[in-house]
């Protein structure tokens, strides 16, 4: 079967189909590897590196890396979110992503060009802390962190 670019094969279906029932976790190569050999197809690593690849040059997905020598963690990008215009959040606790895109960073890039000359490119920058949920775990003493109504959670559909 014919797909965007390629044959559709059924490990490429199982890849993109984890990716898309992980949409609120970035996921490594790796966690793709064990879902693949516990649905019984054991495809070379390179291939699904290769896929992955893929799929973020056709902007299906985000491709995230930390720092160098980090591996890289990969997450699906719903149509209509424009993921590459906007921040995302990652919980270091629960790896949860939740896109930052709400009218503070139009504020923020306005600053940045007006005061420092600088102009923000979004796409794969990602801010690291705990969420709401995490971080109300150990309570934490003077916790005010407070939702913005234009926050996008990744849980919820578009």
């Amino acid at each position: 079967m014919a797909g965007r670019g390629g044959y559709n094969t059924k490990t490429r279906q199982l890849i993109l189909d984890y990716l898309i029932n992980n949409r609120q976790h970035a996921v490594s190569a790796s966690n793709i590897l064990e879902h693949l050999e516990a649905e019984g197809t054991s495809p070379n690593p390179t291939t699904v590196y290769r896929y992955l690849d893929k799929l973020a040059g056709e902007q299906r997905i985000m491709k995230y890396v930390a720092d160098k020598g980090e591996k890289a963690v990969f997450q699906y990008v719903d149509e209509g979110r424009h993921c590459r215009e906007h921040l995302h959040l990652k919980c270091v606790q629960c790896g949860r992503i939740y896109h930052l895109d709400c009218h503070f960073m139009d504020e923020v890039r306005a600053h940045l060009m007006a005061e420092h000359g600088f102009t923000l490119q979004c796409e794969g920058s990602v801010l690291y802390g705990l969420c709401r949920s995490c971080a109300q775990k150990p309570p934490q003493p003077g916790q005010t962190a407070q939702k913005c109504e234009h926050c996008v959670d990744t849980d919820k559909e578009p």
